[in-house]
């Protein structure tokens, strides 16, 4: 008889071991690893049919009551720890056959001057209250730079911090900061319910996951409002995209108050790419937003095409603009030309910048 909670475990520590961001289990190949953004095959292990895959996604839900919520949604995200080490799990079918995305989250929570963050980023960490969103696509480093801020807040305020998580990522132990986790599903019905709760737990920093519909995102910017530090993330490109996404998500009723919102409280935004290095591993190209007066003005004239403009001119003001920080890199040679053009959003100013 198949040992899949064996197999499942080797395959997860393997993971940790090899630094992969990521493990792939689908049907038809074999478990894949993601290394530095390249997709590892692990030539050693059998194509995954689908009695492999249903004993190994079986193994990591591991749960009745995941069980029978998997049954109805069909997928599911929860955390799993093994030998201290933890992953971000999403299980979900293919063709009718389950498979599994397994995120590992490395232990240490490392500095921005480790993840080569700018340091201007820090000015959000040392905000009494506003509005700060980190975006970027999947898997390009939003949930890290964002424990990075906290673990920031932690070593130098004594706040209290509540983190509001679909699931749970970084573990964070108090230093100054008292910091109270949530997991949406165990300790919380839904990040809306969690930010009202928010209200009566005394906080002072606030960190909301994701932004997944304009429920959260309005109560989010709410905390925000009154007069809390509100970090959050949201699967956008840029930072004038994540300002129209915010605003297109709402009905057209409510448009211009999350604008009128947007223009209050927001106080910047970090858009972050992974970029493959010359040297190995990944580098960092960051655009940073900071909502100056030129900025607010803009979100409440509507005239959000012209945010990329007010970065590019806004460098007395510590804002870098995507493009910047992709010359700056090819200029250090740590990413190549063709890798800037292909993350950039207007490789034609690319190209004026270098």
């Amino acid at each position: 008889m198949i040992d899949f909670k064996k197999n499942l475990e080797e395959l997860l520590l393997l993971t940790a071991q090899e630094g992969a961001s990521d493990l792939h289990l689908s049907p038809g190949v074999r478990p894949t690893l993601r290394i530095n953004s390249k997709l590892v095959p692990l030539t050693q292990r059998e194509i995954l049919d689908p009695e492999a895959l249903t004993g190994l996604v079986g193994a990591l839900i591991n749960d009745p009551a995941r069980i029978e919520a998997f049954k109805k949604e069909r997928e599911l995200d929860f955390s799993y720890v093994l030998n201290g080490a933890r992953f971000r799990v999403n299980v979900y079918h293919t063709n009718g056959i389950p498979a599994a995305t397994c995120r590992y989250i490395p232990t240490k929570i490392r500095t921005l001057e480790e993840l080569n963050i700018p340091a201007v980023v820090k000015t959000f960490s040392r905000l009494s209250q506003g509005f700060v969103l980190v975006v970027g696509p999947t898997g390009h480093g939003k949930s890290t730079t964002l424990a990075a801020i906290i673990d920031l807040i932690n070593k130098e305020r004594a706040e209290k911090v509540v983190t509001i998580e679909d699931p749970i990522e970084y573990i964070f132990t108090n230093e100054k900061s008292i910091i109270d986790q949530r997991e949406v599903g165990s300790d919380t019905d839904s990040f809306q319910h969690a930010i009202r709760s928010a209200f009566r737990e005394n906080i002072n920093v606030l960190l909301v996951g994701e932004l997944r519909d304009h429920e959260t995102m309005s109560a989010a910017v709410t905390a925000a409002e009154t007069g809390h530090l509100v970090l959050t993330s949201i699967h956008t490109n840029s930072a004038a995209q994540t300002i129209e996404r915010i605003v297109d998500t709402f009905p057209p009723s409510q448009q211009n108050q999350i604008i009128a919102q947007l223009a209050n409280t927001l106080s910047g935004v970090v858009s972050q790419r992974l970029i493959p290095g010359l040297n190995g591993g990944l580098v960092p190209a960051v655009e940073v937003m900071f909502g100056n007066t030129a900025i607010r003005n803009l979100i409440r004239e509507h005239k959000f095409h012209q945010i990329n403009l007010a970065i590019e001119t806004g460098q007395d003001d510590g804002m870098i603009s995507l493009n910047r920080s992709l010359a700056d890199l090819v200029h250090q040679k740590l990413i190549s030309l063709e890798q800037a053009k292909f993350y950039s959003l207007n490789p034609k100013e690319l190209d004026r910048l270098i």
